[in-house]
This record gives structure tokens, C-alpha cells and sequence, in this order.
């Protein structure tokens, strides 16, 4: 996966992929040996939540492994490589708005190239409907109660 990443920041000169680094030390060890000298790969610490969120919507898409990024990317609109070779949210994969790469460097790379490459294969991922809802829950809870009591 690492070196996944090393080699599309080394192919697309105006590609730069942020990495926020686990704080394990095991991980971060293997994700500073195989990726601090990359050029284009920029190693951060871990974010709060609102700056994670805020570096999601600044990206063109996601390559991740995170269940839980496959939730929130739909609602930003943000494709996303699923690095991994089942997923336990394949609504995202049926909508569209998910695309499960597995975990070997080439089909990570050439999955990475084809969202780059294409913007009608980025465009279907974009527009996908998002699985988990309209983001106007909150709105259509509001308006009922509303309702209800007067």
C-alpha cells in the first residue's frame, strides 16, 4: 500500500497525498521507512476530527482501508479507493461512490491512475448517490417536530 502511494506522488507531478500517520510505533516506523523520502507524500500527525473532515473535502479522492471514511467520503462527494478486499458497507460499492481496489500495489496504482487519467470515471464516482443519506436529517427531524407540536 505504501509503495502504492510512493509511486502515483512519483508519477503525477501535480498529485500530493497526505498521509496522517497512525501514532503505533510499528506503523508509523514502516510508513516513515517507506515513505518520509518520497517527494509529493507529506506524513502528518493524526487530526482532530474537523481538520480531518476539512482535509477530506480539500482531496480529489481517498485511497483508505477505514470503514468508517467509506461513510463519510459519499457526503463530501470524494471518491474512494477502498484498500482492501471485502468491505463491510458494500452499498457504498453498489451506489457507486466506493470502488474496493484490494490491497496490491498495481491494482492500488492503476485504480489511482484511472480516476486521474479520466474525468468520466471521476465524474460517475462523484455524482454517485450517497448510500447513508441526504446529509438533511437533522432539517427533516426539525420540521416534523415542528409540525407535531404547532
Amino acid at each position: 500500500m505504501m509503495l502504492a502511494l510512493r509511486e502515483i506522488a512519483a508519477k503525477y507531478e501535480d498529485v500530493l497525498v497526505v498521509f496522517p500517520v497512525h501514532p503505533n510505533p510499528n506503523v508509523r516506523d514502516s510508513v516513515k521507512r517507506n515513505l518520509a523520502s518520497a517527494e509529493r507524500v507529506l506524513l502528518v500527525e493524526p487530526l482532530d476530527y474537523m481538520q480531518f473532515v476539512k482535509l477530506l473535502k480539500s482531496c480529489y479522492f481517498i485511497i483508505t482501508d477505514s470503514g468508517g471514511i467509506q461513510e463519510e467520503a459519499p457526503s463530501l462527494g470524494k471518491p474512494v479507493l477502498l484498500m482492501r478486499e471485502v468491505t463491510e458497507r458494500p452499498e457504498a460499492v453498489k451506489a457507486g461512490a466506493v470502488k474496493v481496489v484490494g490491497t496490491g500495489r498495481q491494482s492500488i496504482v492503476s485504480a489511482a491512475a484511472l480516476l486521474l487519467n479520466s474525468d468520466d470515471e471521476y465524474r460517475k464516482m462523484v455524482v454517485a448517490e450517497n448510500p447513508y443519506g441526504d446529509g438533511r436529517a437533522a432539517q427533516k427531524i426539525t420540521d416534523i417536530v415542528i409540525e407535531r407540536i404547532g
